[in-house]
């Protein structure tokens, strides 16, 4: 189930023109190797992924333990990840604490949610103020102004709507600011277009040249996809033109020099066998509930 999942969110991501995936996986009932199975899912597509196990202590501490131990395993047998943490507000010091000091052991960052809602304000503050460059904090809608931040924000303005957070005024964050769809898919264009649409409500006098560096702004946490290439059925790319065009779709992309779409078919697996694939598990998850 885990896999099929992870195989279908990289396929979207991959025809949405999206290269590389940076993201939390949870399971508590399937901690132990499931980081591997969505690093393969994502290799199987030809996408880059940057995984990590978000630890929890909301089902005791042993799990939160184990949901860290996964992320320093998959990351010791040459995973590419980072050390996971749900809503701050659901860790205990205990487990950050060990969060950090694993992190600081293996030399790879923390990704972290961090003030998404009100009841997590606190406590977001203070896991920011002990950040570094390597991590990634996501959401950052409640934390207070003038916070010094070290790590990069990851703005979620479709995540951040349907849970009626509020909206956390990402520009207040400086330069350190990326887009990212919280398990919305993968189509970075259209949450461009979103933080594009939420920034306006604020500051109408604002341009899509803002959001559109947030979205640039993934090439600080992988570099590597900087060098990726994507041809776009429109030649016009400007954020200017897009921000108003939701025509606009991948045609070809080349990752880390392998082909991977070509006339928008992928060309490593069979795109509506991974479709058929996942919706079967989905009926199985959903007779279960």
């Amino acid at each position: 189930m885990i896999e099929a999942a992870a195989r279908l969110g990289a396929l979207e991501a991959l025809e949405s023109g999206c290269t590389t995936v940076l993201d939390h996986h949870t399971s508590p009932r399937a901690i132990e190797g499931s980081l591997g199975l969505i690093a393969r899912a994502c290799s199987d597509v030809g996408v880059r992924v940057v995984c990590s196990y978000a630890a929890s202590d909301l089902r005791g501490a042993d799990r939160a333990r184990q949901g860290l131990e996964e992320s320093r395993r998959f990351i010791q047998s040459g995973g590419r990840g980072m050390i996971g943490l749900d809503a701050s507000s659901t860790a205990s010091p205990e487990t950050i604490d060990l969060a950090i000091g694993i992190a600081n052991e293996l030399g790879v960052g923390i990704h972290a949610k961090v003030a998404e809602g009100i009841g997590d304000s606190g406590g977001g503050s203070d896991l920011v103020r002990r950040s570094k460059e390597s991590w990634v904090l996501a959401h950052g809608v409640h934390l207070p102004d003038g916070l010094e931040i070290a790590g990069t924000i990851a703005h979620c303005p479709r995540s951040n709507m349907d849970r009626g957070v509020g909206y956390g005024s990402p520009s207040r964050f400086g330069p350190r600011v990326a887009l990212g769809t919280d398990g919305f898919g993968g189509n970075l264009l259209e949450e461009f277009r979103i933080a594009y649409g939420r920034l306006r409500e604020t500051n109408v006098g604002t341009s899509p040249r803002l959001p559109w560096g947030w979205l640039e702004a993934g090439w600080l946490l992988v570099p590597e996809a900087r060098q990726d290439r994507v041809h776009w059925s429109l030649e016009d790319v400007e954020p200017e033109y897009l921000v108003a065009n939701t025509g606009i779709r991948a045609l070809n992309v080349v990752v880390a020099g392998r082909s991977v779409l070509e006339n928008g078919v992928p060309t490593q697996i069979d795109a509506a066998e991974v479709r058929a694939k996942a919706a079967e598990q989905t009926r199985r998850l959903v007779s279960r509930l």
